[in-house]
């Protein structure tokens, strides 16, 4: 068995949730990544900037040769830890630092609350990759996204605090150490404040966000609600200067909190 690595992407996600800091994660979509000269540019910025984390990964099963994408992140992001944010098993690489070990605890589709991490737990068992164990959480206005078309699943309402907040619990209480509520790749609207806040103050764990975050101000409002690490995706594609913005807002966020 490999030697595993010390938890530095725990220890960090844990330390913004004690601490009451703000975290930034860019999403990179290997499915865009033709465009080298995007993701170049993307990347640079990212560490530039020093977002906490870099994830990797979408919806479509594709592995889209994940290790070459990896290599050029790690080439002009040494220091950034590079997180797997996978749709499927097969985008299951041990090239990276650690794992989002997701298991869609919203949904009712048995491929992705065990099925799909019965395939990808031996290749994990032989990695160093860090395995973080993620209830994950689809969460919008009823929009159709990539996620819940590919997944089969309906997401919770956005205007249902108290079933996000059971959902969340739920996994919780079965041991996942981390929670993730998406309202999905390219959502109009992002996860309402009401269920942030709700899941925030019911829950222990770290509490990461995404989808539809594309202007400063639904940053602002993801983490004014309890959202501890927030993720751009296509909202940083689109404008890459909103990753410099957020990332600027959290650091005078955090400096405000004396936290290094």
């Amino acid at each position: 068995m490999p030697r595993k690595n010390k938890p530095v992407i725990a220890t960090a996600l844990k330390e913004l949730r004690r601490n009451g800091a703000k975290g930034v994660a860019l999403l990179i979509d290997p499915e865009k990544c033709e465009d080298t000269e995007m993701l170049d540019h993307l990347v640079k910025l990212a560490a530039s900037h020093k977002v906490d984390f870099i994830f990797l990964g979408g919806s479509l099963i594709d592995d889209n040769n994940m290790d070459f994408i990896i290599q050029r992140i790690k080439r002009l992001s040494k220091k950034t830890p590079l997180v797997l944010f996978p749709g499927n098993a097969i985008q299951v690489t041990d090239k990276a630092d650690g794992i989002l070990f997701l298991s869609l605890i919203s949904g009712r589709n048995p491929e992705l609350l065990i099925g799909q991490q019965v395939t990808a737990a031996p290749l994990l068992e032989k990695s160093s990759l860090e395995v973080l164990p993620t209830g994950y959480m689809l969460v919008n206005d009823g929009q159709i996204t990539s996620a819940s078309y590919i997944s089969q699943t309906i997401p919770l309402p956005n205007d249902k605090p108290a079933l996000a907040v059971a959902t969340a619990l739920a996994g919780q209480y079965l041991g996942m150490q981390y929670l993730f509520l998406d309202a999905g790749s390219g959502a109009k609207v992002p996860v309402s404040k009401a269920v942030i806040r709700a899941v925030h103050k019911k829950t222990d764990c770290p509490l990461i966000v995404g989808g539809g975050i594309d202007s400063v101000d639904k940053a602002r409002n993801a983490w004014e609600a309890g959202a501890d690490l927030i993720v751009l995706g296509n909202g940083a594609e689109k404008n890459p200067g909103l990753l410099t913005e957020v990332t600027d807002l959290a650091n005078v966020y955090n400096l405000s909190l004396n936290v290094n």
